[in-house]
């Protein structure tokens, strides 16, 4: 038999061969793996921990400079993760500035 007629047999077992290894070997990048655990830190409401996550996955978006759609959407989380913490803490020190001054309303 001549290589022809075993060509199609070889390429056949190829494509099968790379089927399986893209299943057994499937594999995220590591920036998206951080997205996604931001992502679950931010809907948990535990924005400290997301804004550690987006930012570890942003440097590693810039070392391979391939995600620019990642990268506009990391740092469109991190500024709305700021401000939401900066809204907080007002809002803590709106409430515990009232608080005092009801109380020195009271005492005096």
């Amino acid at each position: 038999m001549t290589l022809f007629q075993y060509l199609p047999f070889i390429m056949i077992a190829l494509i099968i061969a790379s089927i399986i290894s893209s299943i057994v070997l499937k594999k995220k990048d590591l920036p998206v793996e951080l997205f996604v655990e931001g992502l679950k830190h931010e809907n948990d409401g535990h924005f400290d921990e997301a804004i550690i996550n987006y930012e570890n996955a942003l440097a590693e978006v810039k070392k391979k400079r391939f995600h620019r759609d990642l990268k506009n959407k990391i740092i469109q989380k991190l500024k709305v993760l700021h401000t939401m913490i900066e809204y907080k803490k007002g809002i803590l020190f709106t409430r515990s500035t009232a608080t005092i001054d009801k109380v020195s309303e009271k005492i005096a």
